[in-house]
């Protein structure tokens, strides 16, 4: 089917889409094979190869676990973070996976055969799924990549999965590949970027079960935050880091007291886009529920800048709640939009061309929607998109100890306000600018491939070598 804003917005857990999302998905999807085939009840050994940067970074990104999940049948969007922590703790105790649900096979983390200087040729996050029988002969067996965000795609299968995505976008009212396409489309029927992108997304479901999605996609990511906001203490993982914004919220709530409990003074904004940032990948590293969008590296910066178009963009303290729904869909829409431009031209995998595509793509997805419901024209949108991302190229995933934690935590923080100031140059515009957005996403892409392997989610290159883990 055709990349929609549901595939860029899912429900998933930290902390990777690429390296936790993907891998269960691949996973459970080997597991629902195996179940439907009549062979599970033969299977007596199982073998997982894991590839590239899932074998490099693997332990601090949770690929180990979330594979087992998936051999369990987990689908990510599905299952709990109560869930994952009973059935790991169970694998951990007894040493015995219950294959598909229902076999129990012993085989744990350390079972798993790990290949860090092996790349396969479609991506650098491969992995293979072998079970044999008792014999010794192989039952089933696939190869997976997790191409980033949390899509998977089978070896052998990627001319096939790319022409049915061709033909998917023909069935779409209005389909683009580039941002030149999108304005055409715009321009040509008199509607804005989410409009566009609503009549899309209306080939395929209602506008009241899109309405509903998007706003219960929004709902998961505040609920992160309050969760996150609850917790305290130290990040798993061994670096010690310590969360932030349970103490960053009450010192806010502190400054705010004397004006009301819902009062959010407008000379803090950015200190309440951070701690919404902070608290979202704070949650995202300690394996939490939380929204890819379109990462889960990434996963901070959406819900930080739509938080400032709900709480201090003009008009919002007048607003009722239809009216905050209706900015909360339009936003989404709109990122969604350009999120497509991404993931069509380029990628959103840290691991094929760095954080640019990650922390990048989301700030630039995150720019669109502030300047799409700030009354921005399509031309202002795609404007502050390309601003966003024009200055994250080059950015680079390196991230210490292999876990989404220093620089990430941060760099969301970072990039949200990078996109909220890409809005406001891009309004203060006409919609008239010397880069395009297209250029920009090419840029990015031969950006990444000219990076070296090292800083693409390998934790071989920068701060991850450059500083002292303890």
């Amino acid at each position: 089917m055709a990349v929609g804003v549901f595939d860029l917005f899912s429900i998933g857990i930290g902390p990777s889409s690429s390296h936790t999302v993907g891998p269960m998905r691949a996973a459970a999807v080997f597991a629902g094979e195996l179940k439907s085939s009549g062979k599970l009840e033969s299977v007596a050994s199982l073998r997982v190869d894991l590839y590239g940067s899932l074998a490099a970074t693997g332990h601090g990104h949770g690929t180990m676990t979330a594979v087992l999940l998936g051999l369990e049948g987990y689908h990510p969007d599905l299952i709990l973070p109560d869930e994952v922590e009973e059935r790991l703790a169970s694998i951990a105790e007894t040493g015995t996976l219950q294959l598909a649900g229902s076999v129990p096979l012993p085989y744990g983390v350390n079972d798993m055969v790990l290949r860090p200087l092996t790349i396969l040729p479609r991506h650098t996050n491969g992995m293979t799924f072998t079970v044999t029988d008792a014999e010794g002969e192989v039952l089933h067996s696939a190869t997976f990549f997790s191409v980033g965000g949390g899509f998977i795609v089978r070896e052998g299968e990627e001319d096939a999965a790319q022409q049915e995505l061709e033909e998917s976008k023909k069935e779409l009212p209005l389909p683009f590949r580039t941002a030149a396409e999108l304005l055409g489309r715009c321009q040509s029927k008199g509607l804005s970027i989410a409009d566009i992108m609503l009549v899309n997304e209306r080939a395929s479901r209602s506008e009241e079960d899109i309405r509903k999605g998007l706003l219960h996609i929004y709902s998961v990511m505040e609920g992160c935050v309050e969760v996150s906001l609850k917790r305290e203490g130290l990040l798993p993982g061994g670096l010690k880091v310590r969360r932030r914004a349970p103490d960053w919220h009450e010192r806010l709530l502190k400054e705010g007291r004397d004006h009301g409990s819902d009062y959010r003074d407008p000379k803090y904004w950015q200190e309440w886009v951070n701690l919404i940032a902070l608290a979202v990948n704070e949650e995202n590293a300690s394996g939490g529920r939380v929204v890819t969008a379109p990462t889960n590296g990434a996963a901070g910066i959406i819900p930080a800048v739509l938080y400032y178009a709900l709480h201090f963009a003009p008009g919002m303290d007048q607003a009722t709640q239809e009216d905050r729904d209706d900015v909360v869909v339009k936003f989404l829409l709109t990122a969604g939009a350009v999120g497509v431009l991404y993931k069509e031209q380029a990628s959103i995998s840290g691991a094929e061309v760095g954080c640019q595509g990650e922390v990048g793509s989301a700030s630039s997805m995150a720019a669109a929607g502030l300047a799409e419901v700030m009354g921005g024209t399509p031309a202002q949108v795609e404007n502050a998109a390309e601003i966003a991302m024009e200055h994250n190229l080059g950015l680079t995933c390196d991230p210490i100890g292999g876990l989404v934690q220093v620089p990430c935590i941060e760099r969301n923080a970072i990039a949200a306000a990078k996109a909220i100031n890409a809005a406001k140059m891009a309004l203060w515009g006409d919609g008239s600018h010397r880069v395009s957005l297209d250029e920009v996403i090419v840029t990015m892409r031969e950006t990444g491939k000219d990076m070296s392997s090292k800083y693409k989610e390998t934790a071989m290159g920068g701060l991850a070598v450059n500083v002292v883990e303890c």
